[in-house]
């Protein structure tokens, strides 16, 4: 009897330590869109197979991604792209920013799934992939027997699903979803907008002991001319921390977009010191013959994709030791491949 109170008790004990969220790790698994990882971390897919990998699982729950433009080129918005739409398929509550007057349109643009969700198994060949992809030189570092984090379980959504960037994302995908889009066109202050990120992340709180969902916030071009707030750059890094302090206290995760040229040095760096996980895009010039002939496939590559900084939950690691193996291994940069340009 008191085996059976004592494997009873351990069954169903919440796991909870400094180092850990206070969540049911049994229960977690049956999410869709949810992946365990180390230490009790969570995360949510990026909507890039290849960039889940590099990142160690995704974007871990409660963290800020903050993605660095590049001013010539908006490979930026590719990667948003895929992010919001991994969320929308996998029905979880979407907060879009932009600094357009009507941020809704661009929804509209989001990719749509390779296979749709009823497909139950999946013949996976990299000449016929479709969408966003990243190639990098050091495949082999991570092993062909990698665990899968993409295919069906069940008929329910994959953790990290391939997107077609030429289909769009089909309606039944934005019918019936939690979507907020907000304007940041001629905002005056950042006021309202905190407070619209205060009610959506409300939704999602974190120590609520029932993880059912996970939410994703994205805000593009975050220091846009538009904006009669961009010239208030004190104002912008209070929100920031803000909102730092909002998701780290729920089940969501935030990616900001920011071009770093139009903002000043200092306040660049405060911005980048800020997130979680940080990310930078450039352009690859059209005629670099050293790249040429450093890269495997270099005329399908349409710029670069540079890993600064990558999120530490729930470890005692030192972030500076991550970081430089990291950069052993892929010498800090990756490449961005669109299969679908011709």
């Amino acid at each position: 009897i008191v085996e059976d109170i004592v494997s009873s008790m351990a069954a169903t004990k919440t796991r909870s330590s400094s180092f850990s969220r206070n969540i049911s790790v049994a229960s977690t698994p049956q999410i869709p869109g949810l992946k365990c990882g180390p230490n009790g971390t969570i995360f949510v897919s990026s909507g890039i197979p290849d960039l889940d990998k590099i990142l160690g699982g995704g974007f871990p729950l409660g963290s800020l991604v903050m993605v660095m433009e590049d001013i010539e080129a908006p490979h930026h918005m590719l990667l948003l792209r895929n992010f919001m739409s991994q969320g929308l398929v996998h029905n979880q509550p979407l907060l879009y920013a932009s600094p357009s007057s009507e941020p809704r349109s661009f929804l509209g643009t989001l990719p749509s799934p390779v296979l749709s969700k009823d497909d139950k198994s999946r013949d996976h060949d990299p000449e016929q992939e479709k969408g966003l992809r990243i190639a990098w030189q050091y495949r082999k570092y991570f092993g062909e027997h990698q665990q899968n984090m993409e295919g069906q379980r069940d008929g329910k959504p994959e953790y990290c699903t391939d997107f077609d960037l030429r289909k769009p994302l089909e309606r039944r995908f934005l019918s019936g979803q939690r979507i907020d889009c907000v304007s940041l066109a001629g905002s005056p202050s950042l006021d309202t907008f905190r407070d619209r990120c205060s009610t959506f992340l409300a939704q999602l709180p974190r120590y609520d002991g029932n993880l059912t969902s996970a939410g994703r916030i994205a805000v593009q071009s975050f220091y846009a001319p538009q904006c009669e707030y961009s010239n208030r750059e004190w104002e912008m890094l209070s929100f920031i921390r803000s909102l730092k302090s909002m998701v780290r206290y729920s089940n969501a995760v935030a990616v900001i977009t920011f071009p770093p040229s139009l903002v000043s040095p200092s306040f660049s760096k405060r911005w980048q010191h800020l997130a979680d996980t940080l990310l930078s895009v450039k352009a690859i010039p059209d005629e670099d013959k050293e790249l040429a002939n450093l890269l495997t496939g270099y005329n399908d590559m349409v710029g670069l994709l540079n890993v600064h900084k990558v999120a530490h939950f729930n470890t005692q690691v030192a972030l500076r030791i991550f970081c430089c193996a990291l950069g052993i291994l892929f010498a800090m940069v990756l490449f961005i491949g669109v299969s679908v340009i011709e």
